[in-house]
């Protein structure tokens, strides 16, 4: 198969999947790794792709893709973080959960919870968990983000300043090789720094393509958090620097 066919399929895979990787498109197309790394480079000299350690994820800019195609990217990793991170979170506790399609995720994997108190700027978050009697929710109020059920500014801001939770399970849109969390939208970093500080724990909550992504707001460190629950290993670099920050990491997948 020439490179010609093969180029349209990988940045289907990587639309799909949200992330490619030398080793799985090699088994895919039956050639051999070199192959696939030129054809990464290909990609990524043309814009197409943007190359992360071990693969490819689709370049990174400064717009987020739509909220439904996020919700459908790497959906698998996605449900197995979110069951791995709603199993940390004890009964009898209060959470907060902030904006993102595996926070929501998340959530549904906490219909089964007892006795928790949900504090959450996203809309979607609060309508899966009315399903569970035995947690009391509380949407803060805000500037309605129509794409995403996201509630920004400074009202939800004040209302997150009321409260001071066990746990914060937070996302975000990259991490980049020095291990700074970034994201897209300067409102909603605001918010996040403010669930940083009114929370014991914070659980950062990220799928591995993410790793090594580029977003233009500086959302926090690694020294802001204290675990973090995604689906395969990270790089060796970013692994170290999460061993001298005393940061947890589980792999899911």
């Amino acid at each position: 198969m020439s490179q010609t066919i093969r180029h349209p399929e990988i940045i289907d895979i990587a639309r799909r999947e949200g992330k490619v990787t030398v080793e799985g498109l090699s088994a895919h197309f039956g050639v051999t790794l070199q192959t696939i790394r030129r054809d990464l480079a290909d990609l990524a000299e043309a814009g197409r792709l943007e190359r992360v350690h071990g693969g490819a994820v689709l370049p990174s800019g400064t717009s987020n893709i739509g909220y439904q195609d996020r919700r459908e990217l790497n959906a698998e990793a996605k449900a197995a973080i979110a069951q791995a991170c709603a199993g940390a979170i004890p009964d009898e506790c209060s959470v907060f959960l902030n904006i993102g399609t595996t926070t929501e995720a998340v959530a549904r994997h906490m219909l089964s919870h007892r006795n928790l108190l949900v504090v959450t700027n996203n809309m979607n978050v609060g309508q899966i968990l009315a399903d569970n009697p035995d947690c009391n929710v509380v949407v803060t109020g805000g500037v309605l983000r129509r794409s995403d059920g996201g509630l920004m500014g400074d009202v939800a801001t004040t209302s997150i300043r009321r409260f001071k939770f066990d746990i914060a399970v937070i996302g975000c849109s990259a991490i980049d090789d020095e291990g700074d969390l970034l994201d897209y939208d300067m409102q909603e970093v605001g918010v996040t720094r403010a669930i940083l500080q009114h929370a014991r724990q914070v659980f950062l909550a990220v799928d591995s393509s993410k790793f090594g992504r580029k977003a233009p707001v500086r959302v926090a460190s690694l020294a802001d958090l204290h675990r973090i629950f995604t689906d395969a290993a990270p790089p060796d670099r970013f692994a170290a620097r999460c061993r001298d920050a005393g940061v947890a990491i589980t792999s899911a997948g």
